[in-house]
């Protein structure tokens, strides 16, 4: 079994509805007949500190969160946009991801090395993209793969207007990307999980 798991960083506790995270479902939905187990952890339903770090102490919940990162295949980040740009949340995952990033595996590799990642995001304007391109380079730059068309995303128009659960799910770009992400994230998890990326030419000193 493959597991994937996704990081909703939206700014809503979980006692409210979260865009992203209905997205999110949009894209697990697509897993139903595959092996694959998903997770969401709404990230503001903990309390985690600010740094760089894989453990910041003093009552930081962040180690909880990096251990299911550590056990699952796929990683997703999912954000809403705030002024075009991904959450504030998002970047303090992206930080803290990064905090880890010095580990290894068993074989002296990035820790994150045959993991895939990718990104969903929500918002009413511009910035999906802008978004995405930050937190994908992020994630590469960190040992995650990147399989292409991985970036699912759904936008209103311009000022004020419906949110996604409202008028998005309908969207056939959204739907068809959501199953793109969702077919390329399995498969590149599958064939790295039966064909790891070798150790030569990329362990860690």
């Amino acid at each position: 079994m493959l597991h994937a798991l996704f990081l909703n960083c939206t700014l809503k506790a979980s006692r409210e509805p979260s865009n992203t995270e209905a997205l999110i479902r949009d894209v697990i939905a697509y897993w139903k007949q595959e092996d694959v187990t998903s997770e969401i952890v709404r990230i503001v339903d903990h309390q985690v500190a600010f740094g760089v770090t894989e453990d910041e102490g003093n009552g930081d919940e962040w180690p909880v969160i990096f251990e299911k990162v550590k056990r699952a295949d796929i990683v997703v980040i999912g954000t809403p946009l705030w002024l075009g740009e991904k959450s504030s949340v998002a970047t303090q995952v992206i930080e803290r991801l990064y905090g880890g990033s010095g580990l290894t595996n068993d074989l002296g590799q990035a820790i994150y090395y045959n993991k895939v990642g990718g990104v969903i995001v929500t918002g009413n304007e511009d910035g999906a993209k802008h978004a995405s391109a930050s937190i994908l380079y992020g994630l590469s730059h960190i040992g995650f793969t990147i399989p292409p068309n991985v970036d699912a995303y759904w936008v209103g128009e311009a000022g004020p207007g419906p949110s996604y659960i409202e008028a998005g799910r309908n969207n056939d770009f959204t739907k068809r990307h959501a199953q793109f992400l969702a077919a390329n994230l399995y498969h590149f998890a599958k064939m790295l999980n039966e064909h790891p990326i070798p150790a030569e030419g990329n362990v860690m000193e």
